[in-house]
């Protein structure tokens, strides 16, 4: 997802196109993962999760030798959503797979373990991206995809069992869209699943108006901005792992009031900031440094939570969780990309406002007697 980012200043000028439509590589990116889960978290409750997790696998590296042929940026964006309808197989089925394995409450210490090894990807794929531009161009950093996700493929094909223990009747289309509104029509989903989207919403915002700050705006390099990037995972991943050692003593719904505060103060530091201090480039990564820390320590509780209002459910629950993430994720990019002018300031709103949601989203699951 973000190795093409520090990359979107210069594909302007090598496929002849505006900031706006390079932005699309990320936007509808976005839109495909969310609208891909959708169809995998039913399908992985009929079938499980080790066969759809195969074949998305092979569809995104499908999509990335696609990407790295792209002779403009039509073609380009159209195969960046084949690799967000592939990739994102590992996102939902990943979820999935925990929840069959642990119970509630273990399920949200063992999220919290995985979320923090999921931000080396997000810490080193701008860096690796920004190296491969500055030495081979835009083209390599498709290319790499594919040698990340070939052995991946590999790996899951000899290693990885099936987890669904009971599998459940496949639904049709009448039928998933009748498990997904019996999701949306429980307050404990819906407040849950707002949270996760939203605290998602904040890091979106940041990402998609971040280079043309930092590389527009400041005049840093894309190798400068995705050096600085890296300091945000680590900060996630201090935020994730505080969920995965406290979330079994603490219990999610002070975990949740703790990263939600946490996530709105960065989202208030980063508008101050812009206002009122002169621009710098860690002036503007430290509020969301501060804000990713909450947003994991927000992510792993919320999302146990949400996929184990209904068990049976969880492929299905996770599926719609992801698509709100990202949905909210490319909202964000939208909102973001047509109103950043490269001073920090729209950036810094939009991050706000996302943070705020999940205080609304928050309000609503301490009103569960559950919660």
């Amino acid at each position: 997802m973000q190795i093409i980012i520090p990359c979107m200043p210069a594909l302007m000028g090598a496929l002849s196109a505006s900031y706006g439509t390079v932005q699309l590589t990320l936007t509808l990116y976005l839109v495909g993962v969310a609208v891909a889960q959708l169809v995998y978290g039913p399908l992985s409750d009929r079938y499980g999760r080790r066969p759809l997790l195969l074949g998305g696998l092979a569809i995104y590296l499908a999509g990335s030798l696609a990407a790295a042929l792209a002779p403009s940026i039509g073609w380009l964006i159209a195969a960046r959503v084949l690799q967000a309808v592939g990739g994102c197989a590992g996102l939902v089925l990943g979820r999935a797979m925990i929840r069959d394995a642990y119970p509630r409450e273990q399920a949200a210490s063992v999220m919290g373990y995985v979320s923090t090894a999921m931000a080396v990807a997000p810490m080193l794929a701008p860096l690796i991206g920004s190296l491969l531009e500055d030495a081979f161009g835009w083209r390599a950093t498709m290319l790499a995809c594919l040698v990340f996700a070939a052995p991946l493929l590999v790996a899951v094909k000899l290693r990885l069992p099936e987890t669904l223990r009971e599998p459940q009747p496949l639904p049709g289309l009448a039928g998933m869209l009748g498990a997904y509104v019996q999701l949306l029509r429980l307050p404990a989903f819906r407040a849950y699943c707002g949270l996760t989207a939203f605290a998602t919403g904040v890091f979106f915002a940041f990402a998609v108006g971040g280079p043309l700050v930092v590389i527009n705006g400041l005049g840093y390099s894309a190798t400068a901005y995705a050096t600085a990037m890296m300091c945000i995972p680590f900060a996630w991943s201090a935020g994730t792992f505080t969920a995965a050692r406290l979330a079994t003593r603490l219990g999610i719904a002070r975990m949740l009031a703790l990263g939600t505060m946490v996530t709105t103060a960065g989202g208030v530091l980063a508008l101050l900031a812009q206002v009122f201090l002169p621009p710098h480039i860690a002036l503007f990564f430290g509020p969301m440094a501060v804000a990713a820390l909450g947003n994991g320590m927000v992510q792993p509780n919320a999302i146990a939570a949400a996929i184990s209002v209904r068990p049976n459910l969880a492929g299905t629950a996770s599926g719609l969780i992801g698509a709100a993430q990202m949905g909210c994720g490319a909202l964000l990019t939208v909102l973001c990309g047509v109103t950043e002018s490269g001073s920090g300031i729209a950036t810094a709103l939009w991050m706000l406002a996302a943070a705020l949601a999940t205080q609304v989203a928050l309000g609503a699951a301490r009103r569960l007697p559950q919660h």
